[in-house]
């Protein structure tokens, strides 16, 4: 499993957790005890911080995100495992360096952790909430550039 794969596998383990517990436990807590229990030794220890820091920061802008684009999808009812998912592939999509993480391999990440733990729509799910969000954003670009 390729390092960044398995961080982002890592805080998808602490943003659940912290999810389930309502966000109540320590998140730093959390991450510190998974990496060192499922990634230690990895090559990038901060890009586990990096991710987790953007979800936390823009979480309720996220969230908001989710709400539009999923509106069948009341947030609380959406399991907690595929929210999370959303969270990731939403922060990295948005707000994370397009150098460092581009858009599709966010995407591609994000549907892969839900094939993987997920249920057995989740991949088709995070797929068209993150399809929907990245054409709608990219198509508000190229309205802005245009005039």
């Amino acid at each position: 499993m390729a390092t960044r794969h398995l961080v982002r596998t890592v805080i998808l383990q602490t943003l659940y957790e912290w999810d389930f517990y309502n966000r109540k436990s320590d998140l730093t807590k959390i991450l510190e005890r998974n990496l060192e229990e499922f990634a230690s030794g990895i090559d990038e220890p901060e890009f586990a911080w990096k991710i987790l820091k953007g979800v936390v920061e823009h979480l309720a802008e996220i969230d908001t995100i989710i709400v539009k684009a999923a509106p069948e999808w009341p947030l609380d009812k959406i399991a907690i495992i595929d929210r999370n998912i959303l969270r990731i592939g939403l922060s990295e999509l948005l707000y994370a360096d397009p150098n460092e993480v581009p858009p599709k391999v966010a995407i591609n990440e994000a549907i892969e952790m839900a094939k993987s733990f997920g249920g057995p729509n989740a991949g088709k799910f995070v797929n068209g909430v993150l399809g929907t969000i990245y054409r709608e954003r990219k198509g508000a670009e190229a309205e802005t550039s245009a005039s």
